[in-house]
């Protein structure tokens, strides 16, 4: 069982592993741990650990970012991938503020998922890797189902696939040049 680094700041030669598990929010983002993988390394004097951490920051409002930390300690790893998520965050349109336009498919290597609109009050029905993202991103309704590797990497990658494709009725509007309301929105 992994011990508690105590929140003092006098503690800083303190090598215990700390292990955040679940979210937390800070500056107005919610930042989800979604997995921590230790990785061994033998040496002549036994053994070296290195871990890697993937995190998945949002604002609750439509934007989502991720990021992969790996360093010798746990809350460095979990500090390297926030940094980098906050810095990959990209804007998704949204649905009323709860679910998404329209289906979507996404791949990344062996991994796929299938991304559906659900009606209110069906709840984030997703596996894994997958809940974070939308939990972090403000969708609250959603269907989502993983085709092939449970890989969490690959599946983060396949579920932005998804999600960078979607495209709101406005954009699409836009896009060919037709009236609003052709697309049933006024």
């Amino acid at each position: 069982m992994a011990k508690r680094r105590s929140t003092n700041t006098n503690n800083s030669n303190n090598n215990t592993p700390e292990e955040k598990v679940g979210s937390w929010q800070s500056d107005d983002f919610i930042e989800k741990l979604v997995t921590i993988k230790r990785t061994a390394k033998v040496v002549k004097g036994g053994s070296r650990f290195n871990f890697s951490a993937i995190v998945v920051v949002g604002d609750g409002k439509g934007r989502v970012g991720y990021g992969l930390g790996k360093a010798k300690e746990v809350p460095e790893s979990i500090r390297k991938a926030t940094e980098k998520a906050r810095k990959n965050m990209m804007d998704i349109a949204i649905k009323d503020g709860r679910t998404i336009f329209h289906q979507m498919i996404g791949h990344y290597g062996a991994g796929g998922v299938i991304l559906r609109p659900a009606v209110e009050g069906t709840g984030i029905i997703a596996g894994g890797s997958m809940r974070p993202i939308f939990e972090a991103l403000g969708i609250r309704d959603i269907l989502a189902k993983s085709t092939g590797t449970s890989n969490p990497h690959n599946l983060i990658k396949a579920t932005f696939d998804a999600l960078k494709s979607i495209r709101s009725p406005r954009e699409v509007a836009m896009k060919r040049d037709l009236p609003l309301a052709r697309f049933g929105m006024a």
